[in-house]
């Protein structure tokens, strides 16, 4: 078994979105979520991009228009969501932003009825 990637900036957020889930509980939108994953990165002084563009482009035209939630110290991906999404689909959409943008790993956070779930996403390439 391998190290964990980013170990102690991975823990740091994952401890954010419990934070989150401790004080907002279940009920909210993506936006809400988002912003209070915003103000809590603040105030813990990490870096971070919001709703980060990066266009998928093929012989240097645009053909897709894309954003993710939140690139963590040039080095994380973290997409917030609510409710009940296929984990599958998630996972595809933050493995196509660690490929295109070469980030190592990403964090998919699902805050539901049942709690806060964090999943990691591992770009190995």
């Amino acid at each position: 078994m391998g190290e964990i990637i980013y170990k102690d900036l991975s823990f740091k957020l994952i401890g954010i979105a419990y934070k989150i889930d401790n004080q907002l509980g279940f009920g909210h939108t993506e936006k809400v979520y988002s912003d209070a994953f915003e103000e809590l990165l603040s105030k813990e002084n990490i870096s971070f991009k919001r709703e980060l563009y990066y266009p998928i482009k093929i012989d240097d035209k645009v053909i897709c228009k894309k954003f993710l939630d939140f690139l963590v110290e040039d080095k994380i991906v973290v997409e917030v969501k609510t409710g009940n999404y296929r984990y599958r689909d998630v996972f595809n959409q933050v493995f196509e932003y660690l490929k295109i943008n070469s980030v190592k790993l990403g964090l998919i956070v699902r805050f539901s009825r049942d709690g806060v779930q964090v999943r990691r996403v591992v770009n190995l390439k």
